[in-house]
């Protein structure tokens, strides 16, 4: 029984317990050291948080599974699967710098005005012929992509990769994940996956365990798999897109088939609340100095944070125009994206679009990467740090504490980017410099 927290990173993180002592005990809660939300991708104990520290010695979080979360992992055998709550050692109440708590405060703030939030990510990633052991023995140096080519929506193309995309589409729907189809991306070796759009809380929880399933499966058969925002300056970078919409019971909230584009005013508002906010919910969206390499002219990736309507060099990219499926898709997110922290920064932003009844400012048309005077993305995870830890509508929605958490986050990569020799600098300097 896999009983599982979500860290900073939007990894699954926790313990393996026999079937037996689940049932007994920890149905009803487990522990965990509370380093696990304060910690880098490689584990490091990261110095100048306040919620834990040497000097507090590192104590507990409670780990409380949500039962309706269960679900059996059928790549796995004889396995299954809750994810869990994290709250306090002492008090019980929810940490309030913990992924899942702090989409869950911005789905109730939804709730509270009568909306139910529905939104659905895309994942995108590059699948290997190497193994993870084969890669790490190399350094991770020159990993190549099962595929030799591009094979954007390809269907001979991606017949090469069936033996592993089936065995992800097929595991992942067994897991009760409603994987809807695989095709091949636009860059050679890259694939992406979908899942039917669910409410927020259901489609962050899916985006968690589908980027852990198609880790296992490729390694399993041999393969791996990266969900690096750019993991080679000379190829595409690979995207997490976010579709939102807002609906008031069965009824979609985003549509007016009187207005233009049948955009409602409600619809306008909570977009015109994105773009004000762009800036500020970028770091939520491309969290590591990896992130914004991905930010290319001509690469499919957004460099302006602007809206227009099915136009995907945008930002901001309306979709389902006029029709019960309307939204509006962000394209700004990377592969490598936390699902909870990205959703609930987007409905933070796009929430005070409604209670402030922001304008939307004017459609973008054509190609907007020339759009030279347009609202532009960070260029620099620093640059999108700065603008988080500034933002008064997020300290609003989140609060200090957790603004200054993440902001620590964001320094501690700026530190050791800043720290470590790369082998760029190996390359070019040491015969040279």
């Amino acid at each position: 029984m896999l009983t599982c927290i979500i860290d900073m990173q939007g990894r699954l993180m926790g313990k393996r317990f026999h079937a037996q002592s689940f049932i007994e005990t920890a149905w009803h809660e487990t522990h965990c050291c509370n380093y696990l939300l304060a910690t880098d991708l490689e584990m490091v104990t990261v110095p100048g948080y306040k919620s834990t520290s040497w000097a507090a010695g590192y104590g507990d979080y409670v780990m409380k599974p949500d039962l309706s979360t269960l679900r059996l992992i059928p790549w796995l055998e004889g396995t299954a699967m809750v994810i869990c709550d994290v709250l306090d050692h002492h008090t019980y109440e929810e940490v309030p710098h913990s992924p899942r708590a702090i989409l869950k405060r911005q789905v109730a703030r939804a709730e509270a005005m009568g909306f139910t939030p529905m939104m659905a990510t895309e994942l995108e990633f590059f699948l290997f012929e190497q193994s993870y052991p084969a890669l790490r023995d190399g350094q991770f140096r020159d990993p190549k992509t099962l595929g030799g080519y591009n094979v954007d929506y390809s269907i001979f193309g991606t017949t090469k990769e069936e033996e592993v995309m089936r065995a992800i589409r097929n595991g992942l729907f067994g897991a009760g994940i409603p994987i809807e189809c695989s095709k091949g991306e636009a860059e050679a070796g890259q694939e992406e996956v979908n899942a039917k759009y669910s409410d927020a809380l259901d489609t962050a929880d899916m985006h968690s365990i589908i980027k852990g399933g198609c880790k296992e499966i490729a390694f399993m058969k041999g393969r791996s798999v990266t969900f690096m925002a750019k993991y080679d300056h000379r190829r595409a970078g690979s995207s997490s897109h976010v579709h939102q919409s807002l609906w008031k019971g069965d009824k979609p909230a985003f549509l007016d088939k009187s207005a233009e584009h049948g955009m409602s005013e409600l619809m306008r508002q909570y977009v015109a609340g994105q773009l004000a906010h762009a800036e500020e919910i970028t770091y939520f969206l491309a969290p590591y100095v990896n992130s914004y390499k991905r930010f290319v002219v001509g690469m499919f990736a957004p460099t302006k944070a602007v809206w227009s309507l099915d136009n995907r060099t945008a930002g901001f990219r309306i979709c389902g125009e006029g029709s019960k499926a309307i939204r509006v898709e962000c394209r700004i997110g990377g592969a490598d994206l936390n699902p909870y922290l990205a959703l609930a920064a987007l409905l933070a932003a796009g929430l005070e679009g409604i209670e402030k009844k922001m304008v939307l400012e004017p459609v973008a048309t054509g190609d907007v990467y020339q759009a030279g005077t347009a609202r532009e993305i960070p260029k620099t995870l620093g640059a999108a740090a700065a603008k988080m830890h500034g933002s008064a509508m997020l300290r609003r929605a989140f609060g200090d504490a957790v603004v200054d958490h993440y902001t620590r986050t964001a320094e501690w990569e700026i530190e050791e980017q800043n720290r470590v020799v790369t082998d760029w600098e190996v390359q070019r300097g040491l015969e040279r410099a």
